[in-house]
């Protein structure tokens, strides 16, 4: 068997090209071959979070192990699953409900436009 060697190391951060403007924190989805935008809505395709702010087509870093911080949309709870929502965002899953699109695990309660604390799942 040859030698392999992984492209991306769990806990390092990779490099993706914008699709869209990007602000440091969003979560961001693949949005076509090798791009990342911020996520528009609950997906399936969610990637991890920017590591700082890129304009379209530029280059940001793209976090995906540890625990993160996301923005709230609408309220939510510790201990509630969350997944994708609209510029970036986290909002509560509905168990049950295509659960394949949930992100992680909230550790901490937030109001809607404040920072909650996500334990990403994968």
């Amino acid at each position: 068997m040859a030698d392999y060697s992984p492209k991306h190391v769990p806990g390092q951060i990779i490099t993706r090209t914008t699709s869209a403007a990007v602000t440091g924190g969003q979560l961001l989805y693949v949005s076509g071959s090798g791009t990342v935008a911020p996520t528009t809505a609950a997906t399936h395709a969610w990637l991890g979070w920017a590591t700082h702010d890129a304009a379209s087509g530029g280059l940001t870093g793209v976090t995906k192990d540890g625990i993160q911080y996301a923005v709230a949309s609408g309220g939510i709870t510790a201990g509630q699953l969350v997944e994708a929502a609209a510029a970036g965002k986290v909002a509560a899953h509905t168990n049950g409900t295509n659960d394949f699109n949930v992100v992680g695990l909230a550790l901490t309660t937030a109001t809607d436009g404040n920072d909650v604390e996500i334990d990403p799942i994968r």
